[in-house]
């Protein structure tokens, strides 16, 4: 079973990927990473994972807007992630958790970060559903 409706997943999919590319393409001098830590096991992306339409139906800046104030968070000094990793990793992220329809904060635990930028050059030419499969489950 999936983690909601598919009415939501390219939404969900599509937004995540231009919320990871939005943070890092806007300021290039904050942690990318960090980000992408802090959004996965956040209450925001966890209404998403239970499917709170409210949420769910967010476009990118929207998204980035409700989760600052949601979390209070603020960005870390650091590198931003470069060219279209972001976007995949959010993309990879919002897909895989859906597909196997377990917890992003689980998910962001067992498939870190830093094991998407080095797997990104075999799997990003890959149709999203295959590359999540290639993974596997965790």
């Amino acid at each position: 079973m999936r983690a909601y409706s598919d009415v939501y997943l390219g939404d969900v999919v599509e937004n995540q990927g231009k919320l990871f590319d939005y943070v890092a393409n806007t300021y290039p001098d904050k942690d990318t990473e960090d980000f992408i830590n802090a959004y996965m096991t956040s209450k925001t992306r966890q209404s998403i994972d239970q499917a709170k339409a409210y949420v769910n139906t967010m476009d990118a800046k929207e998204l980035w807007e409700y989760f600052k104030e949601t979390e209070h968070y603020s960005l870390q000094q650091g590198k931003a992630m470069e060219g279209f990793m972001p976007d995949w990793i959010g993309e990879f992220y919002a897909y895989y958790q859906w597909y196997y329809n377990i917890p992003s904060a689980e998910v962001n635990q067992k498939i870190d970060v830093d094991f998407l930028k080095k797997a990104y050059y075999g799997l990003h030419d890959l149709d999203l559903d295959l590359a999540v499969q290639k993974v596997g489950e965790i």
